[in-house]
């Protein structure tokens, strides 16, 4: 009998949150991995330091269309997972043509490489819950129009826009989630989630006396990256690509989230937090709330981990890392002042 070949996976923002999490996921169902990186002076592998060796490593940048048709051509990927993009809606503002090269036109590249170096492959697109903005409905689903506010949303409007033209087009296996926000411990220091997780350990710890925010009564859908990835996979599976929207079906506020991380180590949040206008977007979202029914009918898929269960994983993850590096450097500065939701 002919040995059956384990599936072979690529992706693209392998070191980030969700690129961690879907490697793991990949490799523990026996895939073979390959993970795109560009060319740093420092690569930070810390987000898959624990599976960094069971990953075969490609050089590549989305801004480069050769490098990517070199790296397909050498993975012969079954399912490739665009995951890489500037992600920091804040950031997208003072650069948004770099936001547009490398969110919107990277996608574009990433398409072509796989058309032209592997057709058969299947093709995921991270698209956002961003797209919606100014929000027309509410829930928002598959089918409510987008209206962007930021050149980050509009970036991923063409990303996803892109995806389905490319799948109608070439006949190509290709499909977007239009993930709402999801969060971890690997979350990056810049997205408020992690800001006031990281913001309650040092002052838990006496680092730091207050925390400085923006906008409070911002509503999002949060979950859980790790619950999130499943359903990436779960999409590559079915018979017919398509689109689907990946949310818990609740909203929370920022003022909710600075309760629960403050409550988790028996803090009152009023007596820290302090509005700074300076972290008020240009364009606010007001509301992001997501409906699933798509995704839970056609993917059997649920998110399983509670909004209370992932900020106080992330508060104690971030308890164990700043102590941790309270050790290391007893002087230990103040974060710099970032935040996007």
């Amino acid at each position: 009998m002919p040995v059956k070949t384990a599936k072979k996976a690529l992706i693209t923002g392998t070191t980030g949150q969700d690129g961690s999490y879907l490697a793991e996921l990949l490799l523990n169902k026996g895939y073979k991995v390959y993970g795109l990186r560009r060319r740093t002076s420092t690569p930070n592998y810390d987000n898959v330091q624990a599976i960094r060796n069971e990953i075969e490593w490609l050089s590549g940048d989305l801004t480069d269309l050769s490098s990517l048709i070199s790296a397909v051509q050498h993975a012969k990927p079954d399912e490739v997972y665009n995951l890489g993009a500037q992600s920091f809606v804040e950031t997208s503002w003072p650069q948004p043509l770099l936001t547009g090269q490398i969110t919107a036109i990277g996608v574009t590249n990433m398409l072509e490489a796989v058309r032209i170096a592997c057709p058969t492959a299947r093709f995921y697109q991270a698209s956002s819950s961003e797209m919606f903005g100014k929000v027309v409905e509410t829930p928002q689903r598959e089918t409510t129009p987008f209206y962007p506010r930021s050149p980050y949303g509009a970036a991923k409007v063409f990303g996803h826009w892109i995806t389905v033209n490319y799948r109608e087009s070439f006949n190509m296996y290709a499909c977007s989630g239009i993930l709402f926000n999801h969060e971890s411990p690997r979350r990056g220091i810049e997205f408020v989630t992690r800001k006031v997780t990281d913001g309650v350990a040092r002052i838990k710890l006496g680092l730091q006396k207050q925390l400085h925010m923006g906008n409070l009564e911002a509503q999002r859908d949060w979950g859980f990256a790790g619950d999130y990835v499943k359903a990436m996979w779960l999409m590559l599976q079915q018979e017919t690509p398509d689109d689907y929207v990946i949310s818990t079906g609740e909203t929370r506020t920022v003022r909710e989230l600075l309760r629960v991380a403050f409550n988790h180590v028996g803090l009152d949040y009023e007596d820290h937090v302090v509005i700074d206008p300076k972290f008020f977007r240009p364009a606010e979202v007001d509301l992001l709330l997501g409906d699933c029914t798509k995704a839970k009918s056609q993917l059997d898929w649920r998110p399983e981990v509670s909004f209370e269960q992932m900020i106080g994983m992330m508060v104690d993850s971030d308890l164990q890392l700043v102590k941790w590096e309270m050790q290391r450097t007893p002087d230990l500065p103040k974060r710099p002042l970032a935040i996007s939701i």
